[in-house]
């Protein structure tokens, strides 16, 4: 099959062995790849309910078609799949960098870990190969400083290696796993996974040509579009250009979700200050005409300077307005310290919050915390990330997550959360966007920005070729389930066939020109309605593990924060009553072809051609 070489890489790390395995061309014709087939090897290879930092877990990385294609743009993604230790059910997560098309030229679509080394271990894969290496000396070291080790190591600085910085080591549930330093596969703890198998890192590179059908054709369609939509974002300013624009319609979090507007500090911390303040430069993946990562060089008020990765709008959002912090340096060395360590952003950053508003509602003491901390305060900030980084002092107790500190402190604690499946909101306020009310609730992994973006079809993302020709009412209790359809499926979509989904959102391009890239690739002529059926397919994959592991209805929750509207601003007035998310979730149910608890129906099974999976279906 044109685009797939057919073969996963099997990798057992308690006996040091690997073995290549066919993938059967039914799958990645039913599946695409990527988050979808990792979901059903997951699916197939793991039992109920298995404990997500246990040795019976399985870690596995996905690409799709597209890495089989030398320039296509958007190439550079990879999918992690496993169980993760927020939700304790299906997490997956992506990152980009450089790594996924040099695994793809190594000779496999897939690779499944299994097992736990003995002691700290790294694997270099190469050509149809599989090296396992002494990771001892690496482990101590942070995700930047393990990938410039293993270059060194391997003699060549243009290997990339996916790895695990301290909070990973440590078990840290909010852990994430680096591709070079570069991109970050963010949320949901799949670095404390692959720390709970003493494996640091993951290094590829191949020599390899995978067949794709047509590559005189593929590369005239790549290098036409690389004009387009570079020239359609030479002028843009990656992600935290959006900073101004989403606080402006209600959309950003503001000091923990309680807050309505902050439209000074907004632009404090957003585009054009930003650019200007911390020196920026574009820092563009591979194969990327985009370009949105922000490469930052700042000299510091102590006198220091802060080269690396600049803060993406989630940080911007969950360490800047939802704190209301205004400091850009303060911001960037947290965002700096959870990038080294290989941290989510968006769960430190609320989990600071969390523990401001905890204070004062005196559920903390100072004592218990070990300052006085306030909102507004750049060394509350500082402070706490290094707590929490470390699981020490008051980060002790987010071992388990905001659910699990919560429970620890007691009281109102719960109440004050914002999270569904332990997973704490993205820098996207759902009352400013109906449709992820919806989409969080139901997004497996719990409340996700990436996994269904009803923001972007509010502000003007439309997908004509599967009939959302027009943006719909972000305020619409009737319109917010086809929104999260439609958000969710693309989404979905984009993570099986692995491409970068800022292609489509940010750079404009169309679901038909990715369709006649795509086509290039495979040979396969699709239409934009089977195309977003890969997504819906993975959605319903990803939604039988859950329900296997005892999830329905009653984890499809929002925050009881989230039913008070704002006095002012963007979204005044503006939230759905408890009556009226519960019929959003209803007629989202119904849309979706699932019983009222939210569980796949054979019938919707057999209409995706998931008749396999049918027994997964409780009885």
């Amino acid at each position: 099959m044109f685009g797939y070489w057919g073969k996963l890489c099997r990798v057992n790390l308690t006996n040091q062995t690997w073995k290549a395995e066919e993938i059967k061309e039914s799958d990645l014709k039913l599946l695409l790849g990527g988050t979808a087939l990792g979901c059903k090897i997951l699916l197939e290879e793991t039992p109920a309910k298995v404990e997500p930092l246990s040795e019976e877990n399985k870690l596995i990385f996905a690409v799709g078609p597209i890495q089989a294609a030398k320039f296509f743009p958007g190439n550079a993604k990879w999918s992690v799949i496993t169980k993760g230790p927020l939700s304790g059910s299906f997490m997956d997560s992506a990152g980009t960098g450089a790594w996924a098309p040099e695994f793809k030229k190594a000779g496999f679509d897939a690779l499944v870990i299994e097992g736990k080394a003995e002691k700290p271990t790294w694997i270099y894969i190469s050509d149809n190969n599989v090296e396992f290496k002494d990771a001892t000396g690496l482990w101590g070291l942070d995700s930047i400083e393990t990938s410039a080790k293993i270059k060194e190591i391997l003699g060549d600085k243009r290997i990339n290696a996916l790895n695990i910085g301290t909070a990973g080591e440590i078990l840290n549930p909010t852990a994430n796993i680096t591709c070079d330093g570069h991109s970050f596969a963010g949320r949901g703890g799949a670095g404390a996974v692959m720390g709970s198998k003493n494996l640091k890192a993951i290094a590829a590179w191949g020599t390899q040509e995978c067949e794709i059908a047509d590559a005189a054709a593929c590369d005239a369609w790549a290098k036409e579009m690389f004009q387009i939509l570079h020239k359609a974002t030479e002028t843009a300013e990656g992600t935290p250009s959006v900073m101004v624009g989403m606080e402006e319609i209600g959309d950003s979090p503001i000091r923990y979700w309680r807050g309505d507007v902050w439209h000074k500090g907004a632009e404090t911390i957003g585009t054009p200050r930003y650019t200007e303040v911390l020196n920026v430069k574009p820092l563009p993946c591979q194969n990327c005409p985009v370009g949105c990562h922000r490469h930052i060089d700042i000299e510091l008020k102590d006198g220091g300077r802060l080269v690396g990765n600049g803060p993406e709008y989630e940080t911007l959002g969950t360490m800047g307005s939802g704190l209301c912090i205004d400091d850009l340096e303060a911001i960037s060395i947290a965002n700096d310290m959870c990038n080294r360590a290989g941290a989510d952003t968006i769960s430190i950053g609320s989990y600071v919050g969390f523990i401001i508003e905890c204070y004062e509602s005196s559920l903390l003491t100072a004592e218990q915390i070990g300052m006085i901390p306030h909102f507004g305060d750049r060394e509350t900030l500082l402070f706490l990330v290094d707590k929490l980084l470390k699981n020490e002092g008051i980060g002790e107790l987010f071992k388990k997550g905001i659910r699990g500190a919560a429970e620890l402190i007691g009281g109102d604690a719960k109440d004050i959360t914002v999270e569904v499946k332990n997973l704490d909101l993205p820098a996207h306020d759902p009352r400013a966007v109906f449709g992820n009310f919806v989409n969080y609730a139901t997004s497996p992994r719990g409340a996700c920005h990436e996994r269904g973006d009803c923001q972007a079809i509010a502000t003007g993302l439309v997908y004509p070729e599967v009939g959302l020709e027009e943006v719909p009412d972000r305020f619409s209790v009737a319109e917010a389930a086809q929104t999260a359809v439609y958000a969710q499926d693309a989404s979905m979509m984009y993570n099986c066939s692995t491409i970068c989904k800022f292609m489509v959102k940010f750079a404009g391009m169309t679901i038909s020109e990715y369709l006649n890239g795509l086509e290039t690739v495979t040979g396969e002529s699709w239409t934009g309605k089977e195309l977003f059926k890969f997504g819906e397919r993975s959605l319903n994959l990803q939604r039988l593990l859950n329900v296997r592991d005892g999830m329905n209805r009653k984890d499809d929750t929002v925050p009881k924060k989230l039913y008070i509207p704002a006095a002012v601003g963007g979204r005044a007035g503006k939230a759905p009553t408890e009556a009226e998310f519960n019929t959003m979730l209803d007629e989202y149910y119904e849309k979706r072809g699932w019983t009222k608890e939210g569980i796949p129906t054979a019938e919707k099974l057999k209409e995706l051609g998931l008749e396999d999976y049918i027994k997964y279906i409780p009885c």
